[in-house]
């Protein structure tokens, strides 16, 4: 992973240089909406503790939140990415009271619904994609343009949570293009019955609660979303809608490429890209990526680290050393 690692950042170090060289740039932001972004990425990170709650099926605020704030800080730090911030996390957690087996269990649908919820953006996005506004390129018609599709998405969730046929022709269909574009051995199949059977996992570790977790899942992507947005305005771009849409759904599904950590060099490139893509001048795209990226990628690690130390004075410990003794 450290070999893969270093390669892939080396291979997109041009792509890193151009972005973090646009730093100039950040004295002309238009900074109420560059203090947007951050506000934004703030109510994202807000509802991903909201959605961890609800998964753990506890009230507790502090915990959850010093446990995903340090989770994902070390998955970006140390390899392996999803699977050690989950672990680092759980592992706090369980420092908090929290039994092993059930932070597993509700990270697990905690991540399961949260990557639901990005592979199924592009899948919404392509109608506004192929008869989007090519002529309107302001900021505010992608707004609510976000807003609509996001809408749509806890609507679809919803769906989701309450039949199986959407999940069966959305199997169907992964399976179908799988199987007729990539040449394998061995046909791909009983995929609708795997998407079923990852629901009612996240179904049963949610209980009743499922439609606030839809809710807080759907919040954490549209408020990130809007964060890109923000960051655009700051820097005074004015792209095309339907493909802001678009660049931020090839960075969702870039941030998942497991070589880097949290996609560090994929997200830029992809980005900076999509967006010189949707009309934003290559100056404007880089300021951009750069201002988003620091907020979204860069401040959660030095606040997940601050979370760990005031973490480890609340629990030093204790709640470790008596589970061992009871087991």
């Amino acid at each position: 992973m450290l070999v893969l690692g270093g390669l892939g950042i080396y291979l997109l170090l041009p792509s890193l240089l151009a972005v973090f060289g646009s730093w100039r740039s950040l004295s002309h932001l238009d900074w109420p909406f560059a203090i947007l972004v951050l506000a934004c990425e703030a109510g994202s990170t807000v509802a991903v503790w909201d959605l961890d709650r609800t998964a753990l099926r506890t009230n507790a605020w502090f915990p959850v939140a010093a446990a995903q704030l340090s989770g994902n800080a070390a998955g970006r730090i140390f390899p392996g990415g999803g699977a050690t911030a989950a672990g680092v996390a759980a592992a706090m957690l369980h420092d908090a009271g929290v039994g092993t087996s059930e932070a597993v269990a509700a990270f697990g649908a905690s991540t399961a619904l949260q990557l639901a919820t990005t592979f199924a953006l592009p899948a919404l996005a392509l109608p506004a994609i192929l008869g989007g506004a090519p002529v309107d390129h302001s900021l505010a018609t992608a707004a609510y343009l976000g807003a609509a599709l996001f809408l749509l998405l806890a609507a679809a969730g919803a769906v989701a949570f309450t039949t199986d046929r959407p999940l069966e022709l959305t199997g169907r269909a992964i399976q179908w293009l799988l199987n007729r574009t990539v040449r394998r051995h061995r046909h791909v199949s009983g995929l609708p019955q795997t998407l079923i059977a990852v629901r009612d996992f996240i179904r049963t570790t949610l209980g009743e609660h499922w439609k606030r977790a839809v809710a807080a899942a759907v919040a954490n992507t549209g408020l990130d979303y809007l964060a890109l947005l923000a960051a655009l305005r700051a820097v005074g771009a004015d792209p095309q809608p339907s493909l802001v849409l678009l660049a931020y759904a090839a960075a969702e599904l870039l941030a998942l490429i497991p070589v880097t950590p949290g996609g560090l060099g994929f997200v830029e490139a992809g980005l900076v890209g999509t967006l010189t893509l949707a009309g934003v001048p290559a100056r404007d795209a880089l300021a951009a990526v750069l201002l988003y990226r620091i907020v979204a990628y860069w401040l959660p690690l030095p606040a997940g680290g601050i979370a760990y130390v005031l973490f480890r004075r609340r629990y030093p410990g204790e709640a470790r050393g008596s589970g061992t003794a009871a087991a």
